[in-house]
């Protein structure tokens, strides 16, 4: 037998998920949905006019039941209620932003070293982070069979700078670019 082909393949990025989110991320609506309540509240009806100027004609009770999936896996939530003419109108909202760009062919060759550079600094910042936090992981992982992985440290840890990534980016995006 004779090898067609075999490369090896580099881990050069972490998604941070769960099935549900997974699941739930699973419909081109869905992700535009997310798009659409980003830095904005709006109940279903405002939710549906946004989507048919994107081209997207879904039906009212479809989209309830998308904002039913996006809710059960923790990715939108109700911000606001309403009383409106004796009904009561939820308002959706998301902690969630969605990057969904292409990367060029050429990204790893372009950036290489850029990468290179910025992964000499994350992983003192990460050690730094870990030696903070490993004694909460382990009592936390401890405690609960679901976090007996041996993935769940890292986990946390890629949770807590993503999460203070997007604070920078939240803070002081445009300013970030405005630097260069």
């Amino acid at each position: 037998m004779s090898t067609l082909l075999q490369r090896e393949i580099k881990i050069n990025k972490i998604l941070s998920t769960n099935a549900e989110q997974a699941k739930a991320l699973d419909d081109p609506a869905r992700i535009k949905i997310l798009q659409i309540l980003y830095h904005a509240q709006l109940p279903t009806e405002k939710i549906v006019e946004e989507l048919h100027k994107g081209g997207y004609k879904k039906a009212t009770t479809t989209i309830r039941h998308h904002l039913d999936v996006l809710k059960e896996a923790g990715l939108v939530e109700i911000v606001k209620m309403q009383e409106v003419r004796g009904a009561v109108m939820k308002y959706y909202g998301t902690s969630v932003r969605i990057l969904g760009h292409k990367l060029p062919t050429n990204f790893e060759i372009e950036y290489s070293k850029t990468i290179a550079d910025a992964s000499v600094r994350m992983e003192k910042i990460m050690k730094n982070i870990s030696k903070n936090t490993a004694s909460k992981i382990r009592k936390k992982s401890s405690t609960k069979t679901d976090m007996q992985d041996s993935d769940y440290e890292e986990h946390i840890l890629v949770e807590i700078v993503n999460r203070a990534m997007t604070k920078v980016f939240e803070n002081n995006g445009s300013a970030l670019s405005q630097k260069q």
